[in-house]
């Protein structure tokens, strides 16, 4: 039969959520730090660079991201670093976000018109400057939609982080669910919870790109 469900369990599993939040933050704020040099890196006129990030990008889009989580966990700790499992989770949430938004953003910037390239020359502009003061603010506007909607899968991959025991969402509803045994109960309110964060990310993205294209 099980336990009934309290409000101590449900308050658990909100808590659950914030941790989840706060993962996805981690590894969208660090994504963005590590994400966004290599973005440009990527479009740079040295061809060993290139190729570098390039390597970067193909070896960690091709490491599921368990497996991420376990090597930054348990990797480290061998080293000889006791890292937390928050710390570690985002770690990998870090790698794995900055090699998919680099290529979002790389997209993006390499979306700017030629001619745009062109006349930020013609202004006798440094690389820096062409980049920062006439590409760069044409190529945020690109890359907003698809970033918020890759923010959607990452707020739904920190579910991952329950392989290192993590107490986010998963993990904490796991846990209760192993104390009452009220699976449908237990996981429809995760599941909802995870609706309540995402669909309104997805739901902005899809307005932004819809307003984009009629601009």
């Amino acid at each position: 039969m099980g336990t009934s469900l309290t409000l101590a369990h449900y308050l658990l599993i909100l808590q659950g959520a914030g941790w989840t939040i706060i993962l996805s933050l981690m590894g969208f704020i660090g994504g963005t730090v590590v994400g966004l040099p290599i973005a440009i890196g990527r479009i740079s006129d040295s061809k060993a660079l290139r190729r570098a990030l390039s390597l970067y990008i193909a070896l960690i889009q091709g490491i599921p991201l368990p497996i991420l989580m376990f090597l930054c966990y348990f990797g480290i700790s061998v080293a000889g670093f006791d890292l937390p499992a928050l710390v570690a989770a985002g770690l990998a949430m870090t790698a794995y976000s900055s090699a998919y938004l680099a290529e979002i953003w790389r997209g993006a910037l390499q979306s700017v018109p030629k001619a745009q390239w062109e006349a930020a020359e013609c202004l006798a502009l440094t690389r820096t400057q062409r980049m920062w003061h006439v590409i760069l603010p044409q190529a945020v506007k690109i890359s907003i939609p698809p970033t918020i909607g890759f923010l959607v899968q990452i707020v739904k991959n920190t579910s991952y982080a329950v392989v290192i025991g993590f107490a986010e969402l998963t993990y904490t509803a796991r846990l209760i669910n192993n104390s009452t045994f009220k699976p449908f109960i237990v996981f429809s309110v995760a599941a909802a919870l995870y609706f309540a964060l995402c669909y309104p990310l997805s739901h902005y993205a899809r307005r932004l790109e819809r307003k984009l294209k009629r601009a």
